[in-house]
Protein backbone atom coordinates (compact mmCIF):
# COMPACT_ATOMS: atom_id res chain seq x y z
CA UNK A 1 0.00 0.00 0.00
CA UNK A 2 2.85 2.40 0.81
CA UNK A 3 4.17 2.28 -2.76
CA UNK A 4 0.69 2.77 -4.21
CA UNK A 5 0.16 5.86 -2.05
CA UNK A 6 3.46 7.46 -2.97
CA UNK A 7 2.96 6.65 -6.67
CA UNK A 8 -0.42 8.38 -6.69
CA UNK A 9 1.06 11.45 -5.03
CA UNK A 10 4.00 11.61 -7.42
CA UNK A 11 1.73 11.24 -10.46
CA UNK A 12 -1.16 13.54 -9.49
CA UNK A 13 0.41 16.03 -7.06
CA UNK A 14 -2.06 18.21 -5.14
CA UNK A 15 -5.11 16.39 -6.54
CA UNK A 16 -3.62 13.05 -5.53
CA UNK A 17 -2.95 14.29 -1.99
CA UNK A 18 -6.47 15.70 -1.64
CA UNK A 19 -8.12 12.49 -2.84
CA UNK A 20 -5.90 10.23 -0.71
CA UNK A 21 -6.59 12.24 2.44
CA UNK A 22 -10.31 12.30 1.64
CA UNK A 23 -10.28 8.51 1.27
CA UNK A 24 -8.15 8.16 4.42
CA UNK A 25 -10.81 9.92 6.47
CA UNK A 26 -13.56 7.66 5.18
CA UNK A 27 -11.43 4.49 5.19
CA UNK A 28 -9.22 4.93 8.30
CA UNK A 29 -6.82 2.01 7.60
CA UNK A 30 -5.10 4.15 4.95
CA UNK A 31 -2.30 5.87 6.95
CA UNK A 32 -2.32 9.67 6.77
CA UNK A 33 1.15 9.65 8.33
CA UNK A 34 2.60 8.34 5.07
CA UNK A 35 0.58 10.69 2.87
CA UNK A 36 1.43 13.83 4.82
CA UNK A 37 5.10 13.19 5.55
CA UNK A 38 5.77 12.13 1.96
CA UNK A 39 3.88 15.22 0.84
CA UNK A 40 6.23 17.28 3.00
CA UNK A 41 9.24 15.56 1.44
CA UNK A 42 7.87 16.23 -2.05
CA UNK A 43 7.97 19.98 -1.37
CA UNK A 44 11.77 19.68 -1.28
CA UNK A 45 12.05 17.91 -4.65
CA UNK A 46 9.09 19.17 -6.72
CA UNK A 47 7.13 22.37 -7.33
CA UNK A 48 4.71 21.50 -4.54
CA UNK A 49 4.78 23.96 -1.63
CA UNK A 50 4.31 23.36 2.09
CA UNK A 51 1.36 25.76 2.16
CA UNK A 52 -0.23 24.01 -0.83
CA UNK A 53 0.17 20.52 0.64
CA UNK A 54 -1.22 21.62 4.01
CA UNK A 55 -4.15 23.38 2.32
CA UNK A 56 -5.24 20.51 0.05
CA UNK A 57 -4.72 17.87 2.73
CA UNK A 58 -6.80 19.89 5.19
CA UNK A 59 -9.53 20.31 2.59
CA UNK A 60 -9.51 16.56 1.94
CA UNK A 61 -9.67 15.80 5.67
CA UNK A 62 -12.56 18.19 6.27
CA UNK A 63 -14.53 16.85 3.29
CA UNK A 64 -14.06 13.29 4.59
CA UNK A 65 -15.12 14.33 8.09
CA UNK A 66 -18.23 16.05 6.73
CA UNK A 67 -19.22 12.91 4.81
CA UNK A 68 -18.92 10.83 7.98
CA UNK A 69 -20.80 13.48 9.98
CA UNK A 70 -23.77 13.28 7.60
CA UNK A 71 -23.67 9.49 7.59
CA UNK A 72 -23.91 9.63 11.37
CA UNK A 73 -26.63 12.29 11.12
CA UNK A 74 -28.77 10.10 8.89
CA UNK A 75 -28.24 6.83 10.80
CA UNK A 76 -28.95 5.85 14.37
CA UNK A 77 -26.09 4.49 16.49
CA UNK A 78 -27.62 1.00 16.44
CA UNK A 79 -28.05 1.04 12.64
CA UNK A 80 -24.47 2.23 12.22
CA UNK A 81 -23.18 -0.64 14.34
CA UNK A 82 -25.21 -3.11 12.29
CA UNK A 83 -23.57 -1.85 9.11
CA UNK A 84 -20.10 -2.01 10.63
CA UNK A 85 -20.79 -5.50 11.92
CA UNK A 86 -21.75 -6.60 8.41
CA UNK A 87 -19.26 -4.69 6.26
CA UNK A 88 -16.64 -3.37 8.68
CA UNK A 89 -14.21 -6.21 7.94
CA UNK A 90 -13.65 -4.71 4.50
CA UNK A 91 -12.21 -1.61 6.17
CA UNK A 92 -10.70 -3.41 9.15
CA UNK A 93 -13.24 -1.73 11.43
CA UNK A 94 -15.15 -3.35 14.27
CA UNK A 95 -18.15 -2.38 16.35
CA UNK A 96 -15.67 -1.92 19.21
CA UNK A 97 -14.06 0.91 17.21
CA UNK A 98 -17.45 2.58 16.81
CA UNK A 99 -18.22 2.10 20.51
CA UNK A 100 -14.87 3.64 21.40
CA UNK A 101 -15.60 6.76 19.36
CA UNK A 102 -19.16 6.99 20.74
CA UNK A 103 -18.04 6.60 24.36
CA UNK A 104 -15.24 9.12 23.91
CA UNK A 105 -17.61 11.68 22.40
CA UNK A 106 -20.41 11.27 24.93
CA UNK A 107 -18.02 11.15 27.89
CA UNK A 108 -15.96 14.20 27.02
CA UNK A 109 -18.25 16.35 24.89
CA UNK A 110 -17.86 18.31 21.69
CA UNK A 111 -14.18 19.16 22.26
CA UNK A 112 -13.33 15.57 21.37
CA UNK A 113 -13.99 16.58 17.75
CA UNK A 114 -10.93 18.82 18.03
CA UNK A 115 -8.63 16.74 20.23
CA UNK A 116 -9.38 13.42 18.55
CA UNK A 117 -7.95 14.76 15.28
CA UNK A 118 -4.58 13.87 16.83
CA UNK A 119 -5.52 10.27 17.67
CA UNK A 120 -5.10 7.51 15.03
CA UNK A 121 -8.32 5.91 13.74
CA UNK A 122 -10.53 7.79 16.22
CA UNK A 123 -9.83 11.06 14.38
CA UNK A 124 -11.97 9.75 11.53
CA UNK A 125 -14.61 7.86 13.50
CA UNK A 126 -15.31 10.73 15.92
CA UNK A 127 -17.30 12.41 13.14
CA UNK A 128 -19.93 9.65 13.30
CA UNK A 129 -21.14 10.20 16.90
CA UNK A 130 -20.95 13.95 16.28
CA UNK A 131 -23.48 13.47 13.50
CA UNK A 132 -25.57 10.92 15.38
CA UNK A 133 -25.91 13.30 18.34
CA UNK A 134 -26.89 16.18 15.99
CA UNK A 135 -23.93 18.34 17.05
CA UNK A 136 -24.16 21.87 15.63
CA UNK A 137 -22.67 21.55 12.15
CA UNK A 138 -20.95 24.95 12.14
CA UNK A 139 -19.18 24.17 15.41
CA UNK A 140 -18.28 20.69 14.15
CA UNK A 141 -16.79 22.19 11.00
CA UNK A 142 -14.80 24.78 12.97
CA UNK A 143 -13.30 22.31 15.46
CA UNK A 144 -12.59 19.74 12.76
CA UNK A 145 -10.85 22.28 10.53
CA UNK A 146 -8.59 23.66 13.26
CA UNK A 147 -7.68 20.25 14.64
CA UNK A 148 -7.00 18.90 11.16
CA UNK A 149 -4.96 21.94 10.15
CA UNK A 150 -2.63 21.54 13.14
CA UNK A 151 -2.18 17.79 12.63
CA UNK A 152 -1.54 18.09 8.90
CA UNK A 153 0.86 21.02 9.25
CA UNK A 154 2.95 19.18 11.84
CA UNK A 155 3.27 16.02 9.76
CA UNK A 156 4.00 17.90 6.52
CA UNK A 157 6.70 19.90 8.27
CA UNK A 158 8.19 16.70 9.70
CA UNK A 159 8.37 15.35 6.16
CA UNK A 160 10.25 18.48 5.10
CA UNK A 161 12.73 18.10 7.96
CA UNK A 162 13.32 14.38 7.46
CA UNK A 163 13.88 14.71 3.71
CA UNK A 164 14.92 11.41 2.14
CA UNK A 165 14.39 9.70 5.50
CA UNK A 166 10.69 10.68 5.61
CA UNK A 167 9.66 7.01 5.93
CA UNK A 168 11.09 6.89 9.47
CA UNK A 169 8.02 8.75 10.69
CA UNK A 170 5.91 5.70 9.92
CA UNK A 171 7.92 3.68 12.43
CA UNK A 172 7.49 6.40 15.03
CA UNK A 173 3.77 6.60 14.30
CA UNK A 174 3.39 2.89 15.06
CA UNK A 175 4.68 3.59 18.55
CA UNK A 176 2.54 6.73 18.81
CA UNK A 177 -0.56 4.79 17.73
CA UNK A 178 0.02 2.11 20.36
CA UNK A 179 0.51 4.68 23.13
CA UNK A 180 -2.57 6.61 21.96
CA UNK A 181 -4.76 3.53 22.07
CA UNK A 182 -3.53 2.65 25.56
CA UNK A 183 -4.25 6.17 26.81
CA UNK A 184 -7.62 6.18 25.05
CA UNK A 185 -8.58 2.86 26.62
CA UNK A 186 -7.47 4.03 30.06
CA UNK A 187 -9.44 7.27 29.76
CA UNK A 188 -12.50 5.35 28.57
CA UNK A 189 -12.30 2.94 31.51
CA UNK A 190 -11.91 5.87 33.91
CA UNK A 191 -14.96 7.58 32.41
CA UNK A 192 -17.06 4.42 32.79
CA UNK A 193 -15.89 3.99 36.40
CA UNK A 194 -16.71 7.64 37.19
CA UNK A 195 -20.16 7.32 35.60
CA UNK A 196 -21.17 4.24 37.57
CA UNK A 197 -19.73 5.63 40.77
CA UNK A 198 -21.73 8.82 40.33
CA UNK A 199 -24.84 6.85 39.43
CA UNK A 200 -24.55 4.72 42.56
CA UNK A 201 -24.04 7.84 44.66
CA UNK A 202 -20.77 6.67 46.24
Amino acid sequence: MDNWITNVMEQFGYIGILLLILIENIFPPIPSEIILTFGGFMTTTTRLTVLGVVAVSTLGSVLGAVILYWIGYKLSASRLKQLVEKWGHLLRLTTADVDKANNWFHSHGIWTVFFCRFVPLVRSLISLPAGTSRMNFGLFLLLTTFGTLIWNAVLVYIGVILGDSWDRIYQYMDVYSTVSYVLLGTAGAAAVFWFYRKKSGT
